[in-house]
């Protein structure tokens, strides 16, 4: 009597259209928040300028102005990127298996199964970024252009809570890539994660 070989479950297949959106996301997020960082340590948002700089390392372009010219440019890659990703989900329709829906939030509460749990923390969490990836670029805009997005800079009080509130989204984005990882992780296998890099 042979044993029942336990099937594994496939995985959705990505087209190279988005693997490639996800590519310019990932390397874009990262050249900014290493430009931004070198933008913070010429006035930190806390402390001023007696306040705790991050190591070279960790920063992007050398000096305050090179780090404005990689954060600014690179801004425009990472907005136009997710508004494409954005238009593409939902001409595909994808956002209904994307982001959260009703049911989802009927299983974190009833649900036994703890697949369908890891789904439904997955889209509740794919969907909570949103704000927060909308908020860090209308953030940057009015950082980036005050007099002429004054309307957008005046609705965050002052310029210290704006600077605040924007740096505030960079560990919220890390925080959301990783977790991202995980429940990616959890829900399919390394090779769910693969799947959004190999060719």
């Amino acid at each position: 009597m042979t044993k029942q070989t336990k099937k594994t479950p496939p995985v959705p297949p990505q087209t190279q259209f988005v693997k490639i959106l996800h590519g310019l996301i990932i390397i874009s997020l990262f050249i900014m928040i290493g430009s931004g960082l070198q933008i913070y340590n010429a006035t930190p948002v806390f402390g001023g300028k007696n306040g705790w700089p991050f190591p070279k390392w960790a920063t992007l372009g050398g000096w305050l102005a090179g780090g404005r010219n990689w954060h600014f440019t690179t801004m425009w890659v990472f907005a136009f990127t997710l508004l494409i990703y954005g238009i593409y989900i939902f001409l595909t329709q994808r956002w209904k298996r994307k982001f959260v829906s009703e049911q989802d939030l009927k299983a974190l509460k009833v649900a036994q199964n703890p697949k369908r749990r890891t789904y439904a923390w997955h889209r509740l969490i794919y969907t909570g970024i949103i704000p927060v990836l909308i908020l860090a670029i209308f953030s940057g805009l009015a950082m980036y252009k005050p007099a002429q997005f004054h309307w957008l800079s005046g609705l965050f009080i002052n310029w210290q809570t704006l600077r605040i509130i924007h740096f505030l989204t960079v560990p919220i984005s890390l925080l959301f890539v990783l977790v991202h990882i995980i429940m990616g992780i959890r829900a399919g296998g390394l090779r769910l994660t693969r799947s959004m890099f190999q060719p």
